[in-house]
């Protein structure tokens, strides 16, 4: 088994800021981090929850794939991220098992970490993202 931990749980949003707002004052925590990761078009905010994070996601651009997802399905949860040991032990795992990949290789996601992400298709319709334990 190669899923050590829920890392996150991304939910795509069309204001940051008051997403960000309702969670603190709904349930009373607060952001870890917020930044602007360029490669993926969005800004995002990490919010602590256990051990585990709500990644919430705005859309730097019309045509992000944050962007495209609003579009056709509105605010709502994105992806599941799972933390693994060794990104790319994961990602051939899952090339021998025939599982449709949307990343071959890692790339640097939010918090400079290796991340990778699995097509919905591979299972129950659900985006999920590997990303490499630090």
């Amino acid at each position: 088994m190669f899923l050590i931990n829920l890392d996150h749980v991304g939910i795509a949003v069309n204001d940051l800021d008051a997403a960000l707002e309702e969670y603190e004052r709904q349930y009373r925590i607060q952001r870890v981090h917020r930044q602007v990761v360029k490669s993926q078009g969005v800004e995002e905010a990490m919010i602590a929850v256990g051990g585990s994070h709500i990644q919430l996601l705005q859309p730097l651009s019309d045509d992000s794939p944050v962007a495209k997802f609003l579009a056709k399905r509105g605010e709502g949860l994105h992806h599941v991220a799972y933390a693994v040991p060794d990104i790319e032990a994961a990602l051939d795992h899952l090339r021998a098992e025939d599982v449709e990949l949307i990343d071959d290789t890692p790339r640097i996601g939010g918090g400079d970490r290796r991340i990778a992400f699995v097509h919905p298709k591979a299972l129950a319709g659900t985006l999920i993202e590997l990303v490499e334990s630090p």
